[in-house]
C-alpha cells in the first residue's frame, strides 16, 4: 500500500539542507508544521509553515522542554487509520493526521548534559516510527535525497517498503541515543553496570569470514568512527574477516614502538617479525628476516609512508595479503599493484584507543580494560648480580613491548631492536622459548629475551641462555623466582622484573 503524503512535521537540530527540504515538500503541496528553531529556519527561507502551537493551541513551556507534546501532535501520529474507532476520535477531537516526521535529536554525543537530552524528539520519532504503516520518519539529511526523489516520482506517495525502512532507523537512532545517554550517566565507572551496544553494520563487502563458508561484515559503533573509518584501499581484493582482524593487530603493534621507522609482520593474530630500523626499507627487510616462511600471506604494517627503496625489498620477499601504512609515494602503489596485484593496500590514520575490550562467550560478554603497558621502566627492577647495558636495556624494552602482542605463552628473542625468534601460542613457556630459539638460530646471542609471564621454573631461563642472550625481562611474582635468579646470576645473565604480567589470549 502507498500512502499519500498531505501534511508533515518538522523538528530537527541538525538543519543542514532543512530549507531546500522545506521548499521541495512545500512545492509538491505538502502542509508543512514545525516548531521553534526548525519553524524559524523554514520561515527565513521563505517557506509557508504552520507553528505547532497553533495545532496545540498550547505555547511552548519550560525553556522548550514542552512543545510537542500534545494530543493534537502525537494523536496525529499513532492514529491507525484502519481502525474506526482511530477515525472517530480523530474527528471527536479535531485531530488531523501526519504522514510524514522529520526529526533528529538534540546533539547529546557532542555536547552530552541535562539540556541536550531529548524528549520530544525521541516521542515523535518513536511514534511516527511504531506507526509507519501510515506514517514515515525521516531521521537524517542523509535521507532526504531518497525520500524526495520516491514522493517525486510517486504522485507524492511512499510505499510499504520505504516506510518500513525508514522506520527500522528511526528505531536504530533512538536506540543509540539511549545508550550515548546510559553511557554519560555512568561516566568515570571502570567497569559500568550497563553497557548498551548500538551497532551498525558498515558498506564494506568482506571477501568471506573466517573461513571461505563463513559469511562476515563490520560493524561499528552507530554514529562514531574510527581509524578504519578513514582507512583508503588502494589496490587488492576484498579484505577478509581475517584480513581486519590481523591488520588490526598489526597496526597496533606498529604504533606502540615509538616514534622511529618501524614494520611488523602478522600471520594468523601474531607477530612472525618486528623491526625498528632508520627507514622504513630497513625496518621492513629486518621484519622479514625474523621468520620469512611465515611471512608468506601476512600482514605488513609499516609506521611511515612506503617509498621506492621499500617497494623494490617488499617485491623481493614473499607475497603480502595486506601491506597498511600511513601513506604511499608517488608511483608506489602503482609499482606495488604491478608486481603483487591481489595485495590489499590500505592507506590508514592513526589507530585510535577504545574504551572496553569485549569477547563474546556464550550467552553474553566479557570486559576489561584494553590491553596496555602499565608499569614504566621506572617501575621495573633489576634482579640479577649483573645489570644490563645500555644497548642490552633498549633491547629489552623493544622485546617486552613485542611479547605484549604475541599470544600467550610468549617468549620473544631480540638483537638490536630486531625480533630475531618467536614463540607464540604455547602452553608451556618452556617449548615457546624453544620454537624462538629454533627461529633465532643463533641470532639472538647478546641480545634479550622477553617472556609475557613470570618463569615458574629455571628452565625457562636456561632455555633463554642457550639461545645466547645476555639479558631477559619478565613479570616476576613466582613462587620460585629466587630460584630462577639464582640460575640466572650462575649463568651470567641481567634479568629484569617488570611486575606486569601481559597475556593474550
Amino acid at each position: 500500500m502507498r500512502i499519500r503524503v498531505t501534511r508533515a512535521l518538522l523538528s530537527v537540530s541538525d538543519k543542514a539542507r532543512l530549507p531546500d527540504l522545506a521548499r521541495a515538500l512545500h512545492d509538491l503541496g505538502v502542509e508543512l508544521v514545525s516548531s521553534g528553531g526548525t519553524a524559524s529556519a523554514i520561515e527565513a527561507a521563505g517557506v509557508p509553515v504552520t507553528r505547532v502551537e497553533e495545532v496545540t493551541g498550547s505555547p511552548e513551556m519550560l525553556d522548550d522542554r514542552v512543545k510537542t507534546l500534545h494530543p493534537h501532535i502525537h494523536g496525529g501520529l499513532l492514529a491507525d487509520l484502519s481502525k474506526e474507532s482511530h477515525r472517530r476520535d480523530l474527528d471527536e477531537h479535531r485531530i488531523r493526521p501526519f504522514e510524514l516526521v522529520v526529526s533528529n535529536l538534540y546533539p547529546f554525543s557532542e555536547r552530552p548534559g541535562i539540556d541536550t537530552i531529548d524528549i520530544g524528539g525521541p516521542a515523535m520519532v518513536r511514534a511516527a516510527a511504531k506507526n509507519h504503516a501510515w506514517v514515515a520518519v525521516v531521521t537524517s539529511p542523509g535521507q532526504y535525497d531518497t525520500l524526495l526523489g520516491e514522493l517525486r516520482a510517486n504522485d507524492c506517495t511512499l510505499g510499504d517498503d520505504t516506510r518500513r525502512a525508514l522506520a527500522l532507523e528511526a528505531f536504530a537512532h533512538t536506540a543509540a541515543y539511549d545508550a550515548a545517554i546510559v553511557r554519560w550517566l555512568q561516566e568515570g565507572d571502570e567497569l559500568p553496570r550497563h553497557l548498551l551496544l548500538a551497532l551498525e553494520r558498515t558498506d564494506e563487502a568482506l571477501r568471506y569470514g573466517e573461513n571461505p563458508h563463513q559469511h562476515a561484515a563490520r560493524y561499528r559503533h552507530r554514529g562514531s568512527r574510527s581509524w578504519w573509518d578513514g582507512t583508503t584501499q588502494h589496490a587488492g581484493l576484498a579484505l577478509s574477516y581475517l584480513n581486519f582482524y590481523d591488520a588490526d593487530a598489526a597496526w597496533r603493534l606498529v604504533h606502540d614502538l615509538g616514534p622511529q621507522p618501524a614494520c611488523a609482520i602478522i600471520k594468523h593474530a601474531n607477530p612472525c617479525g618486528v623491526a625498528v630500523a632508520d627507514d622504513p626499507a630497513t625496518a621492513y627487510q629486518r621484519a622479514l628476516e625474523c621468520d620469512e616462511r611465515s611471512a608468506f600471506g601476512g600482514i605488513v604494517a609499516l609506521n611511515r609512508p612506503i617509498d621506492a627503496a621499500t617497494v623494490d625489498r617488499m617485491v623481493a620477499g614473499p607475497q603480502a595479503d595486506v601491506v597498511v601504512a600511513p601513506g604511499y609515494a608517488e608511483g608506489v602503489v602503482d609499482a606495488l599493484r604491478a608486481k603483487r596485484k591481489n595485495t590489499r593496500l590500505l592507506e590508514a590514520p592513526a589507530p585510535d584507543g577504545g574504551a572496553l575490550d569485549f569477547r563474546q562467550i556464550s550467552g553474553g560478554f566479557l570486559v576489561q580494560q584494553p590491553h596496555h603497558f602499565a608499569a614504566r621502566r621506572d617501575d621495573w627492577r633489576v634482579v640479577t648480580k649483573v645489570a644490563p647495558t645500555p644497548e642490552q636495556w633498549r633491547d629489552l624494552e623493544f622485546a617486552w613491548r613485542v611479547c605484549g602482542h604475541v599470544k600467550s605463552n610468549a617468549i620473544v628473542l631480540a638483537k638490536d631492536l630486531q625480533a630475531v625468534g618467536i614463540g607464540a601460542g604455547q602452553q608451556n613457556r618452556v617449548e615457546a622459548g624453544e620454537i624462538a630459539a629454533k627461529k633465532a638460530a643463533g641470532r639472538a646471542r647478546g641480545g634479550a629475551c622477553a617472556s609475557d609471564a613470570f618463569y615458574p621454573f629455571p628452565d625457562g631461563v636456561e632455555a633463554a641462555a642457550s639461545a645466547g642472550v645476555a639479558a631477559v625481562i619478565q613479570p616476576g611474582g613466582a613462587m620460585r623466582d629466587e630460584a630462577v635468579v639464582e640460575v640466572a646470576d650462575e649463568l651470567g645473565l641481567a634479568m629484569v622484573f617488570t611486575g606486569e604480567r601481559h597475556f593474550l589470549h
